[in-house]
């Protein structure tokens, strides 16, 4: 069993610690209130330059997107499971072109929970909203309970996380604050934790949003025509309360929107959105946005399998207070994916922009799009902005590993697309007094791949390994692929469609040898397929080798 109201009992030490944790990364942060953006991707771009988009807006694991506008400004945040840090803040002028600006959570907690992997747990379902002057996200851990974390800059320093209700099976968590002073919150239950699924319920919130005030109300049931309704997204237009819903599965489902003038029901019922003859399967799961202009929109996912669940723009319109989502072709209220669309009015023209992919380590700040398998320690690296390189200290493998899946001190980021090259130059300054270190390039999922260099006491091998059903603690496949002459090597993966991956390595930088077969890519637990760096070694001691990395280029 999990303790229940000590959860959040932090100590006065960890209370400084995680204050001080916060102010050194919102010192990191963007904070003007521009966002400019640093980089283009080379390998997806929504915006066509046209005046129009295709979608995806986001081809990359940004899973279960809530999103709100604050003036001119769209902010969007994902689920991030157990991914540190995590809550990611994205801003975009004009729902197309998105950036990284932030993250709300820097350590998850419970800390020494979550100094361990915990593939599949951790944050589920976000919201996002505005209210006098703050933004506040409300986010459940399906073990734990719901949790709230607020700020009065999105790109700056956010509160620690408050435990709003704690309990199993809790949610997708939505507030409303309704014009009659009351405060609520729509959530749903995970079928794994509370022996329940497929119901939409309402709690009450004090005034402050920080704590329930009632035991919750299921208001509605959806066993029969709407299996695995969650992610409630909680509105009020024209005197109707609306809860904006996914069913039907997330890779097979459909866009539900429920309607009554009463909040706790009964709701009228209404697909507003499906497949139909696009090749977006389960579209659904997201967010109305209203525009400065007055236009209607909806974020939502699509699962793409071992590329996650990457984020769509869809057009909205209100037709006698339901809305209808996507291109409605037969005139019947229940609209379709498009996959290319005029882009939203927002008054002017905003350059083009994109989530950081590549990193030159220039800057003694990791890109925002970097996350690792645990909260971190501050010994797994250090940026030198005087080298403009990452190191990596090879840290000690848990004994309770059997495999990288269960290592907590791996650096990944999400695929940033279907198709494309990711190369990084390392220097492996192994401990001569060590052997196994070990340190390189992986694409991990449930199963995984990589190629590293490991050290013996005679030297450096260019080494592949792939662990198949990583998952169910299988152990690794390795294969010694070269004997390196000194200490410097390119490594690259290069993904085509259906995430094949082919391994190669170069001395030169510009001819490229590749390393083992073509290893097929797996999706982690709710998530898709990540690829990043490592630094290991199997044994104790009193001072670890490393690895200094030059670069990571997407191309």
């Amino acid at each position: 069993m999990y303790p229940g109201n000590k959860l959040i009992a932090y100590n006065t030490f960890t209370i400084t610690a995680l204050l001080l944790t916060n102010f050194l990364f919102s010192a990191e942060a963007q904070t003007n209130s521009s966002y400019s953006a640093t980089q283009v991707s080379k390998v997806w771009v929504s915006d066509l330059g046209n005046g129009k988009y295709k979608n995806p807006v986001l081809d990359a694991d940004y899973s279960d997107p809530d999103a709100i506008r604050v003036g001119d400004d769209f902010y969007m945040v994902a689920s991030s499971f157990d991914a540190i840090p995590g809550l990611p803040i994205l801003h975009s002028k004009d729902l197309v072109n998105w950036t990284i600006i932030n993250h709300a959570l820097l350590r998850q907690p419970p800390f020494d929970h979550f100094s361990k992997t915990q593939h599949g747990n951790g944050v589920w379902a976000p919201a996002i909203r505005f209210h006098k002057g703050e933004f506040y996200i409300y986010y459940p851990d399906p073990d734990f309970g719901i949790y709230l974390v607020k700020a009065k800059d999105p790109a700056g320093v956010w509160s620690l996380p408050v435990l709003v209700e704690a309990g199993k099976g809790l949610i997708d968590p939505c507030p409303l604050w309704d014009d009659n002073g009351k405060v609520y919150l729509a959530y749903a239950y995970a079928g794994s934790r509370a022996g329940i699924k497929s119901v939409i319920a309402l709690k009450e919130l004090n005034s402050e949003g920080d704590k329930t005030i009632t035991t919750g109300t299921i208001v509605y049931d959806g066993h029969e025509t709407d299996p695995t309704i969650e992610g409630p997204k909680l509105y009020k237009r024209n005197g109707y309360y609306y809860i904006f819903a996914p069913a039907g599965g997330v890779s097979t489902g459909w866009q539900l929107i429920l309607r009554s003038k009463d909040i706790y029901g009964p709701y009228e019922r209404k697909v507003v959105m499906d497949q139909g003859k696009s090749t977006v399967n389960g579209p659904h799961q997201g967010a109305w946005i209203n525009t400065q202009t007055g236009e209607d929109w909806f974020l939502h996912f699509q699962d793409k399998g071992v590329y996650g669940r990457v984020t769509h723009l869809q057009p909205m319109k209100w037709i006698k207070d339901w809305p209808v989502i996507g291109v409605d072709q037969d005139g019947d209220g229940k609209g379709e994916p498009v996959m290319q669309y005029k882009k939203p009015d927002v008054g002017k023209v905003w350059p083009i922009s994109t989530p950081a992919e590549s990193d030159e380590f220039n800057d003694g700040k990791l890109g925002l799009q970097w996350q690792w398998q645990a909260n971190p320690k501050a010994t797994w690296s250090f940026l030198n902005p005087a080298t403009g390189t990452l190191r990596l200290y090879t840290d000690q493998i848990p004994d309770s590993a059997s495999n990288y899946w269960d290592v907590p001190h791996v650096l990944l980021q999400k695929f940033p697309t279907e198709v494309f090259t990711a190369t990084t130059k390392l220097k492996f300054m192994p401990n001569l007094k060590l052997e196994n270190e070990k340190t390189g390039l992986i694409v991990m999922g449930m199963s995984y791949a990589s190629l590293a260099l490991k050290s013996d006491r005679t030297g450096i091998s260019i080494v592949s390994a792939v662990c198949k059903g990583a998952n169910k603690g299988k152990g690794e496949s390795e294969k010694v692929i070269a004997r390196l002459k000194g200490n410097e090597v390119y490594f690259r993966v290069t993904v085509k469609k259906g995430g094949l991956c082919q391994f190669s390595y170069s001395i030169d930088g510009v001819n490229f040898t590749n390393a083992a077969e073509v290893f097929e890519a797996e999706p982690g637990q709710w998530i898709g397929a990540k690829l990043g760096l490592f630094a290991t070694r199997t044994n104790k001691t009193n001072d670890s080798g490393y690895a200094n990395y030059d670069w990571f280029r997407i191309n």
